[in-house]
């Protein structure tokens, strides 16, 4: 190991330090003072619960821990966007489990609480997963009702993804834990089984204060809507339980009893460990992203036995494409070359880059791998497209319209982990957030954006400078210094991993050391889910 691996392993092992302390303090909810409360009203948290839940000591990974982060700072916050998602095992099984966080604002729904929430039914969905509800929620969060009640992607979406889970035969189990008032109580109602905790669950459509208000009737929550009423009277659940414990061992219970499911046939045999150790990752990428570095020694830090079979080596070396096994499951990898390569023409190619060549390779691995049923893995470290008349001329834009029809109508499950840059229409071609992946995470020193900071900041500075010009106005060379350094600083802010991450661009920031567990857990997660329908590139240019 020389001295610059360790200086960059020192720089990105403190930059995941950094990310695993905001973690730490996002996982605290709505503070410690709130979470004990809900323990004096016998309560679990609703980490305890997912924890009581999982399986021990089996691999979970959670979905958008960092939803909300620096957002909503106005109204007091939403931490994790007041809610937990975990995929994870119960009773062996693999599903997905979200928790209302009665700590954050008794569980409102804030506008990413919807997001995250929909997200979470996505991948049941798209994989075919049974998914658990633990519900504690006050509803709405009524101060932003504007932006999440009415629109298509919003509050009401849940229940439409209710109804058609349901139909699909995608098991939906319930725990009303809390509240659960207004029209989140068709939540619990509209799954396959439902279940309520006594003494501390309630389900109506208005509490009783509104009752009273509304139609003169005087009556407490207890018998307006609690487990004895919903249990004995209405019907409206299946179960009551004594107390937490007690409706999450009844969801194991059910957990044990659910029948075996159709696979799509992903191929797996047993695993094996990278031959290079995966923490080299931390001194292998270079603490800036401007810099240069070989993606094959990522890769090797990746794949079993850290053996992969590379196609068309001699051909587009912008993009690396690979056959491999991560966890014994058998890969198509499409990565970022980062270093300075010669292309086939002997020109030199910048790393980060995609040129024509690397976009054609790309496009027929992709279809290749549609054809033999191997689930895709994008590695993204990449600063767009390669512009300038040379590229226009050689047909980029074409040729990029490629790669991007082959990744938009791929078939196969695919996974995207944005190792280093994510820019402008590179984001897209590598299977960004906007052409469904199965998952995407970020390792903790990612940046996405349209474009490089520096590069934008310099962009934005110059059209500001042009109004000013227009207006008969000039800045001092001072001034212009003041502008670019207070643009580049909102701008670098917007490209943070945890930006993205807030705003669930990404699922999660993760340690570059799980990648492995993100990418077996989401093939094994897919792998419940046949693929019904044939792989077809459509009409493109030639």
């Amino acid at each position: 190991m020389d001295i610059e691996f360790n200086k960059r392993e020192d720089q990105n092992r403190l930059k995941l330090s950094e990310i695993n302390r905001l973690l730490a303090d996002i996982k605290k909810g709505g503070g410690e003072k709130r979470l004990q409360k809900l323990r004096d009203e016998g309560k679990m948290t609703a980490r305890e619960r997912v924890d009581y839940l999982l399986d021990k000591d089996s691999d979970s990974i959670e979905i958008g821990a960092f939803a909300g982060y620096e957002m909503y700072e106005e109204h007091g916050g939403c931490p994790s966007g007041g809610v937990v998602v975990v995929m994870g095992y119960v009773s062996g099984r693999q599903c997905l489990i979200v928790a209302n966080d009665a700590s954050v604002k008794a569980g409102a729904w804030f506008p990413i609480t919807g997001k995250k929430n929909l997200r979470a039914q996505e991948i049941a969905m798209e994989n075919r997963l049974p998914i658990i509800y633990l519900v504690d929620s006050a509803g709405v969060y009524l101060p932003m009702q504007d932006e999440i009640f009415p629109d298509k992607e919003m509050f009401g979406r849940i229940f439409r993804n209710n109804a058609k889970m349901s139909a699909a035969g995608i098991i939906q189990i319930s725990a009303v834990m809390g509240s659960c008032v207004a029209g989140g109580a068709y939540l619990p109602i509209m799954s396959d089984e439902a279940m309520i905790v006594e003494g501390t669950g309630s389900i109506f459509l208005a509490g009783s204060y509104l009752v009273k208000a509304a139609i003169g009737e005087s009556i407490d929550n207890e018998t307006l809507g609690g487990a004895t009423t919903h249990c004995s009277i209405s019907g409206v659940t299946d179960y009551k339980a004594k107390d937490d414990k007690d409706a999450l061992n009844r969801i194991k219970n059910i957990m044990k009893s659910l029948g075996s499911t159709e696979k799509a046939g992903f191929d797996r045999i047993e695993s094996a460990q990278p031959k290079e150790k995966p923490e080299n990752i931390f001194g292998i990428m270079p603490a800036s992203r401007a810099e240069q570095y070989d993606t094959f020694d990522i890769l090797k830090c990746i794949v079993d036995n850290s053996e992969y079979e590379e196609y068309k080596p001699d051909y587009g070396k912008s993009i690396i494409c690979a056959t491999a096994r991560i966890d014994g499951w058998s890969v198509g990898i499409v990565a970022n070359q980062r270093k300075l390569v010669k292309s086939g023409k002997g020109e030199m190619q910048f790393g980060g880059v995609i040129y024509s060549d690397s976009a054609d390779k790309a496009t027929r691995f992709i279809a290749n791998c549609n054809q033999r049923k191997i689930p895709l893995v994008f590695l993204q470290d990449v600063t767009g497209f390669m512009v300038g008349s040379k590229s226009e001329h050689g047909g980029i834009i074409k040729d990029g319209a490629k790669m991007v029809n082959a990744v938009s109508n791929s078939v196969v499950p695919k996974f995207t982990i944005i190792t280093g840059n994510s820019y402008g229409a590179g984001n897209y071609a590598m299977c960004g957030k906007a052409y469904d992946p199965r998952l995407i995470v970020a390792w903790p020193w990612a940046d996405l954006a349209v474009m490089g900071g520096a590069q934008a900041a310099k962009v934005l500075a110059q059209i500001q400078e042009s109004t000013l010009k227009k207006q008969g106005k000039e800045n001092t060379q001072k001034e212009r210094d003041e502008i670019l350094d207070s643009i580049s600083k909102k701008y670098k802010k917007q490209t943070e991993s945890t930006y993205a991450a807030a705003r669930l661009w990404t699922d999660a920031i993760i340690n570059p050391i799980d990648t492995r567990k993100w990418i077996s857990m989401g093939i094994e997660a897919a792998n419940h889910s046949p693929i019904t329908e044939k792989f077809n590139l459509g009409v493109i240019q030639v």
